[in-house]
C-alpha cells in the first residue's frame, strides 16, 4: 500500500509540474496583451499585480468551498500556511526582481538550485552524506537545466539579479521541506492553502503598489476580455489545482525526490511553448511565434528525465530493503 501511495504521489506531483509548464506560454500571452493595454508599464509591476490577482483569488474559491470548517482552523494549520507562504512568497518576489538584473536562461538555471540545496540541508540533518544516487541525480538535473536554458558560463556574473535568484531558490528549498514536516501530517490540506495564498498575496501585493505609475492602471491592465480568459486558467488550472496537488501529495515522497520531480518543469514549458503560443496568439490577437524543439530540449530533458528515473529506482530499492528487513524481524520473532 505505501509502494502504491508513493507511485501515485510522483503520478500526480509530475500531472502538477505539467501543469506548471503550461503557464509560461500563458503568462507571456497575458503579457503581451497587457504591454498593449498599458504601454511603458514596469514589468515587475505586472508580474507582481498577476501573482497576486492569481493567489488571491484562487485561495478565495478554497475559502468559500471550505467556509463551514475553516472556522475550526487550528494553530499548526495556521503556522503551516504561513510558513509556505513565507517560503513561498519571498521566493517568488525575488525571482521576479531578480529577472530585472539577469538574463532569463541563468534566472531558469539558478531557480533550480534548489534540487542541491535540499539533500544537502538533509545530509546536514541526518549527520550523514548524501547517497550516491541523489548526488548524481542532482548533478544530471543541473545540467539538463543548464542544457535547456542555453546557460553560458563565459558570461556568468555573480551580480544582483544571480544574487536574488539563488536566494530565491533557498526559499523554494525552504517551501519543499516545510511541506515534509511531519508534525504537519495531520492539518486539513484546504485550511492551510487558503492561509498559504493569503500569506503569498499580501507579500506580493506591496510591490504592485510601490510599483504602479497611477491608480487606474490595476484596471486598465485587465480591462479586456482575453486578458481575463487567460489569468482564469492561470488562477484555476496552475495555480488552485497544481498547488493543491502539491500540498495533498507531496508529503507522500521525500524532499529530495520533490525537488528533482519539479525540475522537470521547464521540459514541459519547453514542450508547450512548441504549439501553444500559436494558438494563444490567434485567441488574444498578439505575435507570439512558437518556439522551436531543438536539439537542446532533447539532450536536457533527456538528462533530467533520467536523473528522475535514477532517483526512483534509489527509494524504490530503499523500500525493498527495508520491507526484507522488516520480514526479517517478523520471522526471527516468531521463532520460538
Amino acid at each position: 500500500m505505501q509502494h502504491s501511495k508513493h507511485v501515485r504521489a510522483c503520478v500526480w506531483l509530475f500531472a502538477a509540474t505539467a501543469v506548471w509548464g503550461l503557464s509560461f506560454p500563458f503568462i507571456k500571452a497575458i503579457l503581451l496583451v497587457q504591454e498593449n493595454l498599458v504601454p511603458g508599464v514596469p514589468s515587475i509591476f505586472l508580474a507582481a499585480l498577476m501573482a497576486a490577482v492569481r493567489f488571491a483569488v484562487a485561495g478565495a474559491v478554497i475559502a468559500l468551498f471550505s467556509f463551514r470548517t475553516l472556522r475550526h482552523l487550528t494553530k499548526l494549520e495556521l503556522q503551516q500556511g504561513l510558513g509556505l507562504g513565507f517560503f513561498g512568497g519571498l521566493g517568488i518576489l525575488f525571482q521576479m526582481d531578480a529577472l530585472a538584473h539577469t538574463t532569463a536562461s541563468t534566472s531558469a538555471f539558478l531557480t533550480q538550485f534548489y534540487c542541491l540545496i535540499i539533500p544537502i540541508w538533509v545530509a546536514w540533518r541526518q549527520r550523514a552524506l548524501p547517497k550516491f544516487a541523489v548526488a548524481i541525480s542532482s548533478i544530471m538535473v543541473l545540467a539538463g537545466v543548464a542544457v535547456l536554458s542555453h546557460f553560458d558560463w563565459r558570461e556568468f556574473k555573480m551580480g544582483r539579479g544571480e544574487a536574488e535568484t539563488i536566494l530565491a531558490a533557498i526559499f523554494f528549498a525552504g517551501q519543499i521541506l516545510w511541506l515534509e514536516r511531519p508534525r504537519y501530517t495531520p492539518n486539513r490540506v484546504t485550511h492551510f492553502t487558503v492561509v498559504m495564498f493569503g500569506a503569498i498575496t499580501v507579500l506580493v501585493l506591496p510591490v504592485a503598489f510601490f510599483t504602479a505609475p497611477h491608480a487606474r492602471v490595476f484596471l486598465d491592465a485587465y480591462s479586456s476580455r482575453e486578458v481575463l480568459a487567460l489569468i482564469a486558467v492561470i488562477t484555476f488550472g496552475c495555480t488552485l489545482l497544481a498547488y493543491m496537488v502539491m500540498n495533498v501529495w507531496q508529503p507522500h515522497v521525500t524532499a529530495t525526490e520533490a525537488g528533482l520531480i519539479y525540475c522537470v518543469e521547464p521540459i514541459y514549458a519547453s514542450l508547450f511553448a512548441s504549439f501553444l503560443p500559436a494558438l494563444l496568439s490567434h485567441f488574444a490577437r498578439i505575435d507570439y511565434p512558437n518556439e522551436h524543439i531543438t536539439r537542446h530540449l532533447l539532450i536536457g530533458g533527456g538528462l533530467i528525465t533520467a536523473a528522475n528515473v535514477l532517483i526512483q529506482i534509489e527509494a524504490m530499492r530503499q523500500r525493498w530493503k527495508a520491507a526484507g528487513t522488516e520480514r526479517t524481524n517478523a520471522t526471527a520473532d516468531r521463532r520460538p
